[in-house]
């Protein structure tokens, strides 16, 4: 964007750009015989006030922060089984559970360790140094020793040190965008603003971190550090609270189930081995494997696994993750709250309607009347003027030619009573442009259905310009603004994005609410509300577009929607969305024209500024929760198929069948591996034609705990038949080895038939996951590796290798997946074939 401001880069983009305004107007600062604050005065109010800066928040501990990793009900539930696995010298089961749990505590503690940055990037925001009267005299200090009283000595370039009072103003105007998140520069003057008057239209008040655009002028400072509004703006980010995802809660909630789930089970087994009066020792160790059977100690690495699998294609597609949990957390969305200027609207202003008999004359007539510069990179100067020139120039008009042949006589510059600028020409004719309410009582022709069009460009959101010209004017005329023929109107404007009005109807396809937030004037964001497609033109546009909204009003729609339920993504490009954007669910920041802290407070950036960016990511974030979901319930399965063979053999007075570390090892790798394929599956074209899930829609209801316990009785079933089977004709060791084997071969054949809830694997195409086929058969070697070499399979305690076993336990594995996949077509001509949105 031309003319935004972000920190010191300002100094660099915005130049003096009105000399022949300034030698007409002739102001200069002059050093003072008195005015401003005494060296002893600055320094007393200094020790009162404090510097003028911005207080960096205490910062989290990074000990507390690491253990905050800790504290989920499955990592604790996991910690329990690792000490007690260590306890008893089950060290490899202790090694293989804690590398689980630190791994996880990595990757959280270096997400929100980075995330605490935020306040600290509003200092970039500063001026370095700022101009002020001290002693009558112009001095030059650091802008932290700015004090209220002091006077600001501002032109244009300079970033304001402090929020001040203006008195004196000469075309003096700002660019507010850090504040408002608009970039059209406002008029700055010395005429009181009613108190409860918007930020945006307080036109005597200059604010710290705002860029003089033009002009030059005298305040006087009235807050300086943490009562200016960028310090209420940063305090505004400290108080801003981050709310677990709705897949972090799902999965707290599945932890708590399942460590309830093991508790009971192991409470079950227990009260059976005291009846039956089973050796203390004996009993401890059958408990212990129970537990190890009940968690899914790869679930927490399958998560993080699948999450940062959807960091990568989400990259692919311009959006940066900084958080891993707002990757699926987009997926949840019900409401995307966003910014106006750049991210809907490209942030420049451009001419998007010109009325006039002659169109190419309108456009040299304004194009004459200018004092801003295009250059190789954009424009130099007023986004209004830089519009018109870039306008201008598409017709064949430049500026620099225009000056060569017909060269200023005159300047009369514009200012906050006049509200327009004039520029007499060598050729004596007078080119005008000004506000239309003006500039129309001027003209004594040319404005036949002027106040129509004008009414009609305003009510549509644009700003209207009116373009006027007097001929035959003298040199020495002092007054020569009247008797003008208005020439035509200009209607200028930020232009929609193409691309987010596409996007904004698919997220409403989506069932997903597209809500506007905007510094501008009601009447503009509506006008911009209805071109973008988030309410149709006869549809209210209450809770869709808010106006003239302050960074607490963000804040506080933010927290509105929150407390109703809602899940909330917020995009933004300004500090002033910066508090917003922490407070939702998911922040989304813009990657190009987005400033430091805004980056830094965001879960995601995008690195190419587009709205539909957005889009394409909930459809990935959707996706990665179904796989989730599915791998949940194929883990989960396989537990309970673990526990229900552990219990029917106590049941039956049997010896245990799988050890702690057979039951680890299926856990980790056996169905493992298989679920880092499943949540690798591509999300569905289907996940956007339905609407978000519910908030407080469960992960696993009723149909996946039905599913769950179907496949763990199939599971445990034949493994128990296995085991029972092969222990009345061989060892406990051979026996232990057809049940081992079983369960793996099960749990690996299952994984193709979990790839859909209603599609049998040759409709979902037994190709078109080859992650899955290699993982089948680099895990199928890995077991017959572990039965066959002589050193795992001492550590295991199993039989000798041998290959009819093998085939036996496999021919038994495929009996679970072929009764799931023969069940999903007797059941279809009941349910009707669904195209499932889950897979």
């Amino acid at each position: 964007m031309a003319c935004r401001a972000e920190g010191t880069a300002i100094g660099s983009r915005l130049v003096t750009l009105i000399s022949h305004a300034r030698n007409a107007a002739n102001v200069y600062f002059r050093p003072m015989a008195t005015g401003g604050l005494t060296s002893a005065e600055a320094t007393r109010l200094l020790g009162v006030h404090g510097p003028n800066e911005l207080q960096r928040e205490e910062s989290k501990n990074p000990v507390l922060l690491f253990l905050a990793q800790l504290k989920s009900p499955m990592i604790i539930l996991l910690g329990v089984a690792a000490v007690i696995s260590g306890a008893l010298g089950e060290v490899p089961e202790a090694v293989a559970i804690i590398a689980i749990v630190v791994l996880n505590a990595v990757v959280g503690f270096v997400q929100e360790f980075r995330a605490e940055k935020a306040v600290l990037a509003l200092r970039s925001l500063t001026a370095p140094r700022a101009r002020v009267l001290r002693d009558g005299q112009a001095a030059l200090i650091a802008a932290r020793d700015v004090v209220p009283g002091d006077v600001l000595l501002l032109e244009s370039g300079d970033l304001v040190a402090a929020d001040a009072r203006v008195l004196e103003a000469s075309v003096l105007t700002t660019i507010e965008a850090t504040l408002t998140g608009e970039s059209v520069p406002v008029e700055k003057n010395t005429t009181p603003s009613a108190p409860e008057a918007p930020l945006a239209e307080r036109h005597d008040r200059l604010y710290m971190g705002t860029a003089v655009a033009t002009g030059t002028g005298r305040a006087v400072v009235e807050g300086t550090g943490a009562k200016t509004e960028l310090g209420k703006i940063a305090h505004l980010l400290s108080t801003a609270t981050e709310q677990a995802t709705p897949l972090q809660v799902q999965l707290e909630k599945v932890g708590r189930s399942l460590v309830v789930l093991c508790l009971a089970v192991v409470a079950v087994v227990a009260m059976l081995g005291v009846w039956r009066g089973i050796e203390p020792l004996e009993l401890f160790v059958s408990c212990i494997s129970l537990a190890v059977a009940a968690v899914p100690e790869g679930l927490p690495a399958i998560v993080t696994i699948a999450l940062a699998l959807g960091v990568q294609r989400m990259a692919s597609r311009n959006v940066l993750v900084r958080k891993l949990p707002s990757v699926e957390a987009l997926g949840s969305t019900t409401v995307i709250c966003t910014d106006k200027t750049g991210t809907l609207t490209r942030g420049v202003m451009t001419v998007r309607e010109l009325s006039a008999t002659d169109t190419k004359e309108l456009l040299h007539v304004a194009a004459s009347c200018c004092d801003a510069e295009l250059t190789d990179k954009g424009g130099v100067g007023d986004p209004t003027e830089v519009a018109i020139l870039e306008k201008a120039r598409e017709v064949g008009f430049e500026r620099a030619a225009i000056e060569k042949e017909n060269p200023r006589a005159r300047v009369f510059p514009f200012d906050s009573i006049r509200k327009r600028m004039s520029v007499l020409r060598g050729d004596g004719m007078l080119y005008v442009k000004g506000a239309v309410d003006l500039l129309l009582p001027l003209c004594t022709s040319g404005t036949e259905g002027a106040l129509e069009k004008n009414a009609e460009l305003s009510k549509r959101g644009l700003r209207v310009l009116a373009v006027a010209v007097r001929r035959s004017v003298a040199k020495e005329n002092d007054d020569p603004e009247r008797e003008l023929t208005l020439v035509g109107l200009l209607g200028l404007a930020d232009p929609p994005r193409p691309e987010a009005i596409t996007a904004i109807a698919a997220a409403r396809s989506a069932g997903i609410r597209v809500v506007m937030m905007t510094g501008d004037h009601p009447t503009t964001a509506e006008a911009i509300g209805r071109e973008m497609g988030l309410v149709g033109p006869s549809e209210p546009i209450e809770g869709r577009v808010y106006a003239r909204v302050t960074p607490e009003d963000k804040l506080r729609i933010v927290r509105e929607l929150k407390a109703k339920g809602e899940i909330v993504a917020m995009t933004g490009d300004g500090t002033n969305d910066a508090p917003a954007l922490k407070e939702a669910h998911v922040g989304i920041a813009m990657g190009i024209a987005g400033v430091e802290v805004t980056r830094e407070a965001a879960d995601m950036v995008l690195s190419d500024d587009n709205f539909s960016s957005i889009i394409a990511a909930v459809r990935e974030g959707r996706g990665i929760y179904d796989n989730i979901r599915r791998a949940l319930v194929y883990l989960l399965g396989g537990n309970a198929g673990e526990l229900l063979v552990t219990l029917g053999a106590s049941l039956l007075g049997l010896p245990i069948p799988l050890l702690a570390l057979h039951l680890l090892w299926v856990n980790l790798v056996t169905d493992g591996l298989p679920a880092l394929a499943l949540v690798m599956e591509p999300a569905s074209d289907e996940s956007l034609k339905r609407k978000p899930r519910p908030p407080d829609e469960p992960m696993l209801g009723r149909p996946e705990w039905l599913r769950m316990g179907a496949v763990g009785v199939l599971v445990g079933g034949v493994a128990l038949v296995a085991f029972e089977r092969e222990l009345d004709t061989d060892t406990l060791e051979h026996a232990r080895t057809m049940a081992f084997s079983t369960l793996v071969f099960a749990q690996i054949f299952n994984a193709f038939a979990f790839r859909s809830f209603d599609r049998v694997a040759f409709e979902v195409g037994l190709f078109a996951n080859p992650r899955l086929l290699l993982v089948t058969v680099l895990t199928i070697a890995l077991h017959l590796g572990v039965v066959a070499l002589p050193f795992t399979n001492d550590l295991f305690n199993l039989g000798p290798f041998s290959w009819k076993v093998m085939g036996v336990s496999m021919a038994l594995g495929l009996v679970p997946a072929t009764t799931i996949e023969v069940w999903k077509l007797v059941r279809r001509p009941f349910v009707g074939r669904k195209s499932n949105a889950n897979g």
